[in-house]
């Protein structure tokens, strides 16, 4: 299956953001446990190991989890990172931005991109440039009124929420038609994960894809 294929069918993105990446790899595996078999591992744009790191890391995960899971690299926002995720193993690539530099050359490289956006200029901007997913950010702050609005002129752009997103509330975006949902902190919680609480990983996850598993 193809990465594009793999997120729009397990729909459910659990974001790693500032996690080391001597446990990511177990963080990661308490999430698939769960239920949850899409990841991104972001850059920590502020870290001057960042490009490093996240390279470790998303490469730790595929060699540990394989074709199970679907790896993305997150917060890529500059050429470098691109190639830099790509050399390390990731099948997708996520921007908090619209760049047409970066969406071109996630897609020169075979990878799934997905920018992000909020208004429908941004929307269309990357879309048009190649876009195969967009990511509407901060999702759960604009609210489902907010995406029914946009989603009536542009209803032919897949489209991935982003932020503000928990167990209660997800499968609401489902249901108005988004096609992935991406969970960072409230899925992978750094405290439990600095204390070694991968169980409680495994019982958040469950609780997502059981919140919408008319969807997923």
């Amino acid at each position: 299956m193809n990465a594009l294929d793999f997120i729009k069918k397990y729909k459910l993105v659990a974001i790693a953001r500032k996690i080391a990446p001597d446990v990511v790899v177990r963080a990661a595996e308490a999430v698939r446990t769960g239920g949850i078999r899409c990841l991104e591992i972001t850059f920590d744009q502020a870290s001057p190991s960042c490009i490093e790191d996240t390279s470790f890391s998303i490469a730790s995960i595929k060699k540990a989890l394989g074709d199970d899971v679907c790896v993305g690299a997150g917060t890529v926002v500059t050429i470098e990172q691109v190639k830099a995720a790509y050399e390390a193993g990731a099948d997708f690539i996520l921007s908090p931005d619209t760049d047409p530099l970066v969406i071109a050359e996630t897609k020169k490289l075979g990878m799934v991109s997905v920018p992000g956006a909020m208004t429908p200029t941004e929307i269309m901007s990357a879309y048009n440039s190649g876009a195969d997913i967009v990511k509407l950010f901060p999702a759960g702050f604009l609210g489902i009124d907010y995406y029914k609005a946009v989603r009536a002129p542009i209803n032919h752009v897949p489209l991935m929420a982003v932020g503000g997103i928990d167990e209660t509330n997800v499968a609401s975006f489902f249901e108005v038609g988004y096609c992935s949902c991406g969970i960072g902190s409230n899925i992978m919680k750094n405290a439990l994960i600095e204390a070694g609480s991968y169980e409680a990983l495994t019982l958040l996850a469950e609780k997502f894809v059981k919140s919408c598993k008319a969807y997923v």
